[in-house]
């Protein structure tokens, strides 16, 4: 009898056990469950951008200066109707936010500094690949509680880049080379969209991962079909860009000019980074057509 009683008396602690842990998922879950925000300040371009596609009438407040730039925004028309910061701490906390999004590389004190005085901040890591753009909208999404009008933008997004035609039966070879004689291998979202297009990357050739610096000379060896240029800013000559007007990159262009693909459609993930699948596909058609004997 004894023996009896204790077991039923272990399994009633049992159960108590399992009521206390499932009581404090349901309350940890139910912490995390933000409200609706009604006043997001944006203070990074990428975010700007997700944020002036997927947020409702009224519901983001600001954006940063960079938003209203054409050269580096897709929406800088658009950007005009939101109130402008500068990443400040100070100015953002008077706009008095119930969510900012920032950027992993935003300005670190002033995200510290909202968190400390208690604001709510999230934070994008930059696109790296076409999938990853996806999941930054569904995030969004997500945050603005606007989860379908999300889904509608990445369905979109889908359809865009199935659209592009990338179909060819041998790669053209592409050289990405930009200020400072920077370019981008694997892991990046410039390489994904040279892939997309139908070219071959010469950085992930290469095995180069990131963004990293090119020799000229590599350039020259490896002799692409292709070499795409970063846009200059700037009517000046600069150093960043000398190596644009060598003779030995001159000769492979062969009187061409560098292609460019505007910065605004790949700095940041989004939908309008079709445009530059887009771009990149019309040239490498073109450069088939023209081995064609």
């Amino acid at each position: 009898m004894k023996e009896s009683t204790h077991r039923i008396s272990e399994r009633t602690r049992s159960a108590h056990l399992l009521l206390a842990v499932a009581a404090m998922v349901l309350v940890g879950t139910s912490a995390r469950c933000e409200p609706v925000p009604h006043r997001v300040v944006s203070m990074n371009l990428c975010t700007d951008q997700l944020a002036m596609l997927v947020a409702a009438e009224n519901q983001l407040y600001a954006v940063s200066h960079l938003a209203s730039d054409p050269e580096a925004s897709v929406l800088a028309a658009d950007a005009k109707r939101f109130a402008t910061n500068h990443g400040l701490a100070e100015e953002i906390f008077m706009m008095h936010p119930d969510l900012v999004l920032a950027g992993t590389f935003t300005n670190r004190a002033s995200v510290a500094m909202l968190r400390r005085l208690g604001l709510r901040v999230e934070e994008f890591a930059p696109s790296t690949s076409l999938a990853e753009i996806k999941d930054q909208i569904r995030r969004m999404g997500a945050l603005f509680g606007r989860q379908q009008h999300a889904e509608e933008l990445v369905t979109e997004f889908e359809r865009s880049l199935a659209a592009v035609p990338s179909e060819l039966q041998s790669r053209p070879l592409a050289a990405l080379y930009y200020a400072n004689s920077y370019t981008s291998g694997s892991s990046t979202l410039a390489a994904e969209v040279v892939a997309q297009a139908g070219l071959e990357n010469l950085g992930t050739r290469l095995g180069l991962k990131g963004a990293v610096r090119l020799p000229l000379e590599m350039i020259v060896m490896a002799a692409p079909e292709l070499v795409v240029g970063g846009e200059r800013t700037g009517t000046s000559p600069t150093l960043a860009y000398q190596t644009f007007d060598h003779p030995a990159l001159r000769a492979i262009l062969n009187g061409r000019d560098l292609t460019a693909v505007p910065d605004k459609y790949w700095i940041c993930g989004g939908p309008f980074t079709t445009e530059a699948v887009r771009l990149l596909a019309t040239t490498s058609r073109n450069i088939a057509e023209h081995r064609r004997p």
